[in-house]
């Protein structure tokens, strides 16, 4: 399993059992994981709170920030139904693991879980099998775990950087985070359950449940994939249980691929005989078909396939566009990477708008699938303004470029970072 750092049986790796009596009302607090959530009104009630600017093209860039939300603090409120909350960039400066109460949160229709029984709760596996599953919690506790570090980014991360602008949530660069992922593979649930020769994919859906007509949000991975050994079910992050607003009780983990993929709240695994043409697979998040995912601006009817897997970035998280560094002194310069579907193989920086490039020093390499830490120390900048840039290579030798990623969907952005500073 790429970038898996250990594997254990038994109880131990949950910060607190799960309790098999416990109430609806009181699942969460007996379980560890904090209070039952607040009720979606006060969600929605005016927030006398700061606002960060975003630097959106075109304005609009400034979003309040909220710690209304339960388990997360100082979130950029993109909506509150469904809940969108985005990680500010400078909350990942120096941290290669994303703090659980700071990771972002994105949620299709408002109709989310807001608490568990954990007593009643049963992940089912149904379809192609051999058997019929329906597991409890304790069946999964008692299964061997596996853990892994791997970056989870929403499909549309930094869409409201694209130009000209797209429709859907206009994120900065914040729908995004890394976390250690404790849990069981998928493949060991299928392989319990038996899955038949003719199965061609595995969907997976959750508690969340949609208005009216619409389509339950589910999700298909090709059988081969599903069962490559890196594909999770998660119960833990970062040492602690899943935070509901992240998907408690369980959530897959698809390293290496964008989030739509992991589902939250993962309740149904349905194993199919024929390709999924459901709504979320076949109309929505598709990205076309043409090299980087780029179209031109208007461009229609063009063939598309379902959104896969990352792409390259590096972020800076230290020093903010526009800042002003004293003139002479010393300057820290760091960051983040983070490879796509591959380790971080190199971090470069230029000085001056990407006519030169210099290596940076890298972090601790926690697998292929996380974020990697960058850092360099200039003796000084130049004088006046200057432009700085960072990109990442991975080890596939995939690296950005300056050409941005233009599609309707506002997909895949992975446009090397540039901020414009000056010395004072």
């Amino acid at each position: 399993m790429g970038g898996r750092v250990g594997e254990r049986a038994g109880a131990d790796a949950v910060s607190a059992p799960l309790k098999p009596n416990v109430s609806r009302r009181h699942a969460l607090g007996l379980l560890g994981a904090g209070a039952g959530l607040v009720a979606a009104p006060r969600w929605a009630q005016s927030l006398a709170a700061p606002l960060v600017d975003l630097h959106l093209p075109g304005g609009n860039g400034s979003r309040p920030t909220t710690n209304a939300f339960p388990g997360k603090t100082g979130m950029i409120l993109q909506r509150s139904r469904a809940p969108l909350l985005e990680t500010p960039i400078d909350a990942f400066d120096g941290q290669v693991f994303t703090p659980n109460e700071r990771f972002f949160v994105r949620w299709h229709y408002a109709d989310i879980p807001t608490s568990v029984d954990v007593r009643k709760f049963r992940l089912t596996v149904t379809g192609a099998t051999r058997q019929n599953l329906s597991l409890s919690l304790g069946d999964l506790l008692a299964m061997p775990r596996v853990e892994l570090a791997a970056v989870n980014q929403c499909s549309g991360n930094s869409r409201g950087l694209f130009a000209p602008r797209v429709p859907g949530a206009q994120w900065g660069n914040g729908a995004i985070g890394n976390a250690r992922w404790v849990g069981v593979r998928l493949k060991d649930v299928l392989d319990r359950a038996g899955v038949m020769s003719g199965a061609v994919q595995v969907r997976a859906s959750g508690l969340d449940q949609p208005p009216g007509d619409a389509p339950a949000f589910a999700k298909s991975l090709d059988i081969a994939h599903a069962m490559d050994g890196d594909v999770m079910i998660a119960f833990q992050m970062n040492g602690a249980q899943l935070p509901m607003l992240n998907g408690f009780p369980l959530r897959l983990v698809v390293p290496g691929w964008y989030s739509t993929y992991w589902v939250k709240a993962l309740d149904r695994l349905e194993v199919l005989d024929k390709p999924d043409t459901g709504y979320w697979m076949d109309k929505a998040y598709r990205i076309p078909t043409a090299p980087h995912a780029n179209v031109a601006p208007g461009a229609k009817d063009f063939p598309t396939t379902p959104i896969n897997r990352m792409v390259p970035r590096a972020f800076f998280t230290n020093i903010a566009d526009g800042a002003i560094l004293p003139r002479g002194a010393p300057v820290n310069l760091r960051g983040i990477a983070m490879g796509g579907d591959h380790g971080v193989k190199a971090v470069e920086l230029s000085v001056n708008g990407g006519r030169n490039w210099h290596a940076a020093a890298l972090g601790a390499d926690e697998g292929r699938y996380s974020f990697r830490l960058w850092s360099m120390r200039l003796a000084a900048l130049p004088p006046g303004p200057c432009t700085l840039a960072v990109r990442c290579t991975n080890s596939a030798g995939e690296t950005q470029g300056f050409t941005p990623v233009w599609n309707p969907s506002g997909f895949m952005r992975n446009v090397i970072e540039q901020i414009r500073v000056s010395t004072a």
